[in-house]
């Protein structure tokens, strides 16, 4: 079997990479640069934006491992894949969104500009479902590594505001990555449960954690979002607490990422 996995070199598809090659299946990265072959992982350029070179990306693929994803334009690069593999054959898609995806309102500038991610998945989302190939979605809460980028992005201001009313349920890339390689390996299965981290956490909680670790001290001041959609991520629309299967916490993993240790902050 060859697996073909775009976004194979960022922060989930490199945790899902080895795992599909240790399983034995050949395992091919789409990338828009070249690289040489490495560890028995083959790499072909292509662009999912233009799709260029994308049909002989996928040619002979069983399974398509769609990890690829950004904030703008995931629809058109998802209905790129997909017509490839279309004409291609029938290749079982497997695709990696994100919770809250059909439940996040965006109706105005605001709530696009600072939710749109929601909608572009969403969006990509049903390009997938109605592409007429077998198909399979995992929705992750957000990455460890997404919460860190904007913890250490706040923490150099002097001052930090911090939206009210919003938690997190991080989820760390290596448990998503070993959730999806087992999809991929497996049969179409359409939308799957939810994966989600073992604890919720308010913003200014997830953010003097992550002080503490570093030793810094800032002052935190309490701001309100506008939009419906910050309301519906006030109302947990983000959160999958049934669906609490991961297994690294976010104070294991600044532990290892940044150092030293944090006192157990998690609030579900």
């Amino acid at each position: 079997m060859t697996i073909l996995l775009t976004g194979g070199t960022g922060t989930l598809g490199k945790f899902v990479t080895p795992l599909l090659a240790d399983a034995g299946r050949k395992v091919r990265v789409l990338s828009r640069s070249s690289h040489e072959a490495k560890d028995g992982i083959e790499y072909v350029t292509g662009d999912l934006a233009t799709g260029e070179g994308l049909e002989a990306a996928i040619s002979g693929a069983d399974t398509i491992v769609h990890c690829a994803g950004s904030a703008k334009g995931d629809e058109d690069k998802a209905r790129n894949l997909v017509e490839a593999a279309a004409r291609a054959g029938a290749p079982h898609l497997v695709y990696i969104s994100v919770v809250g995806a059909e439940r996040m309102p965006i109706e105005s500038k605001v709530d696009r500009a600072m939710f749109g991610y929601f909608a572009a998945k969403r969006a990509a989302e049903l390009v997938v479902a109605e592409s007429g190939l077998p198909w399979t979605t995992l929705r992750a809460t957000q990455f460890h590594d997404f919460l860190l980028t904007a913890a250490q992005g706040m923490a150099k201001m002097p001052i930090i505001p911090v939206p009210t009313g919003m938690h997190f349920q991080p989820v760390d890339a290596r448990d998503v990555a070993a959730r999806l390689a087992e999809l991929a390996l497996g049969e179409p299965a359409g939308l799957v449960p939810d994966i989600a981290g073992p604890n919720v956490y308010g913003m200014g909680e997830a953010i003097r954690s992550y002080l503490n670790v570093v030793g810094k001290r800032r002052l935190m001041v309490p701001v309100k979002l506008p939009g419906k959609a910050a309301r519906a991520y006030s109302d947990g629309a983000n959160l999958s607490l049934d669906e609490a299967t991961g297994q690294r916490t976010w104070e294991d993993f600044l532990a290892e990422r940044v150092g030293g240790g944090v006192s157990g902050l998690g609030v579900g």
